[in-house]
This record gives C-alpha cells, sequence and structure tokens, in this order.
C-alpha cells in the first residue's frame, strides 16, 4: 500500500518538491477517509439490525473520516488538483471502499489492525514533510501563514503557520493509529474506550 500511495501521488519519482508534498498529502487524505466512512455504516447497519446499542464505535469512527476529509480540505487551500490526479483519486477510491467493505464484513479485526499499520505509514510521511520544512524544499512553510480552515479547525492562534499545521496532521494521524490498533484488540460489542472529540 505505501508503495502504490508513493507512486500514483508522484512521491516516490525524483527530488521532493513542495508540489510533490501537496500531490502526497492529498492522495493520502482522499483514501484515509475511507475507512472510517465503511466502518461506522457497517456498524450503523448492524446495530439498526440487530436492534442494540453500537457501544459508541460509530460516532468514533465518523470523526476520524471527517478529520482525514478536513486535512484534505486544508491541502487544497494550497493546490488544486489536476483532471488526471482527480482520476487517480476515482480510480484508487472504488477500488479500496469495495475492498475495505467486503474485507471488513469477514474479519473487522484485520480491516483495524490494517488501518492502524496505514496510518502509522501516514505519520511516518508528515514525520518526513516536517524534516523537509526543517531541513530541506518547504523551509519557507516555518513562515507561510496557516490556512483560514486550519485555524477555525483546531483554534489555531492567529499567526500560526503551515509548520504547526503539519505537525497537528501528524498527531492527528498517530491519534487514529492508536484508535484502529485498540479496536483491533476489543471484540466488536466491547464498549468505546474513546469519548467524542478524545485526542492522544
Amino acid at each position: 500500500m505505501r508503495f502504490n500511495f508513493d507512486w500514483m501521488s508522484g512521491y516516490s519519482f525524483g527530488k521532493i518538491s513542495e508540489s510533490k508534498c501537496l500531490s502526497r498529502i492529498l492522495y493520502l487524505e482522499t483514501v484515509a477517509g475511507v475507512p472510517g466512512s465503511v466502518a461506522a455504516m457497517l456498524r450503523h447497519l448492524r446495530s439498526l439490525r440487530n436492534v442494540k446499542r453500537d457501544h459508541g464505535w460509530i460516532h468514533t469512527l465518523l470523526e476520524e473520516a471527517e478529520n482525514e476529509r478536513m486535512h484534505m480540505l486544508i491541502g487544497l487551500q494550497l493546490k488544486k488538483p489536476s483532471f488526471f490526479f482527480r482520476s487517480a483519486i476515482w480510480l484508487t477510491q472504488g477500488i479500496f471502499t469495495n475492498f475495505f467493505f467486503i474485507a471488513y464484513i469477514i474479519s473487522p479485526h484485520f480491516c483495524h489492525r490494517f488501518v492502524g499499520y496505514l496510518e502509522e505509514e501516514a505519520v511516518k510521511t508528515y514525520g518526513h514533510i516536517l524534516h523537509e520544512i526543517d531541513h530541506g524544499c518547504l523551509q519557507h512553510w516555518k513562515t507561510l501563514p496557516a490556512p483560514e480552515i486550519a485555524k477555525s479547525y483546531w483554534s489555531m492562534e492567529p499567526n500560526a503557520t503551515m509548520k504547526e499545521v503539519i505537525a497537528l496532521i501528524r498527531a492527528d494521524e498517530a491519534h487514529h493509529r492508536n484508535v484502529n490498533h485498540a479496536f483491533a484488540s476489543m471484540r466488536p460489542d466491547d464498549e468505546n474506550p474513546f469519548p467524542p472529540g478524545h485526542t492522544a
């Protein structure tokens, strides 16, 4: 999956640039928003079908999906994807959504563990981007103002920078990693230990 993400987003070709980093962010987040949405829908339907509580998982999964979508919307403030890029997203989402849908029906434990590892790769990606901000091609992000949508979402200071935004996104991804690894180790009917709005 890591290889495919890097290849499809152009991240693995040539020198790292601002454009490549933004493409990687946009591509990653359009895929990362799928698991929470699909898992929440399937658990919602299961709750209705069995006429019983979900024990709080649905809300956390939807929060995760919405959080990933916000990361994408922040990236869109800095780069508008091309038609080819959008087509790649459509293709990837179509394949991954169907794969995850079937896989979650078969084994939610596998899916949450898989997402935990996927989120760990996202943490590595944003760690690499922070390295580029400190030492590489993105040093101007140290002073580049954070998009207004990011300031509003995280209640950031008026003078917040893109470096702070990337650090917050990495923290979000680390939280998603921890939540999904926890879910993978729990029974489907266990009480969700993460309250609404919970952060790591």
